[in-house]
């Protein structure tokens, strides 16, 4: 695909937000349900079933998928489809890509055995390796759009409200 027709395909979903923003508003969703015989949840992931469990480091086996580093891997694929759509829009030819990210956790938080050890990733860092015959400031662009519009690096640096319940079934 290259930038014509990128902006082909979003001139008129572009159009229906600017005319209608309500229609820009979409809930996305997941869903997972307890798995009956280890600590693990099921979630639905619309192509498969996914199913998380404690990490290695918590006392769980390593058959299951972390949610830490599914979150990691949520982060990679929406910077990676960023990065590949800003490029193709701005003209800019990466001849190859790759996108990693990696974070740092104090497991002594979630296990409750040090109170000052914090729950949750302490540092993240994302990375772009790109072969490319672009000069730098096309590169800086690129970097700057990619982390403006990508939905899950701004999800996390920016820390929206998260409203949690709990109701009976």
């Amino acid at each position: 695909m290259d930038a014509g027709e990128l902006r082909a395909m979003q001139a008129p979903i572009k159009d229906r937000y600017k005319n209608d923003p309500k229609a820009a508003f979409i809930t996305l969703k997941a869903k997972g349900s307890l798995d009956d015989t280890s600590i693990a949840c099921k979630v639905e992931t619309g192509r498969a079933l996914a199913v998380a469990g404690l990490h290695p480091a918590t006392g769980g086996s390593g058959m299951e998928l972390c949610s830490g580093d599914m979150l990691l891997e949520a982060l990679v694929a929406c910077a990676g489809v960023t990065l590949k759509a800003v490029s193709t829009a701005l003209d800019i030819p990466l001849t190859a890509a790759t996108v990693s990210a990696e974070g740092d956790l104090d497991f002594r938080g979630t296990l409750g055995v040090a109170k000052d050890a914090p729950v949750g990733f302490a540092e993240i860092r994302l990375r772009f390796d790109v072969a490319t015959d672009a000069p730098q400031d096309k590169l800086d662009q690129l970097l700057k759009l990619t982390e403006r519009y990508c939905v899950v690096y701004q999800t996390i640096r920016s820390g929206p409200p998260v409203a949690v319940t709990m109701a009976r079934s």
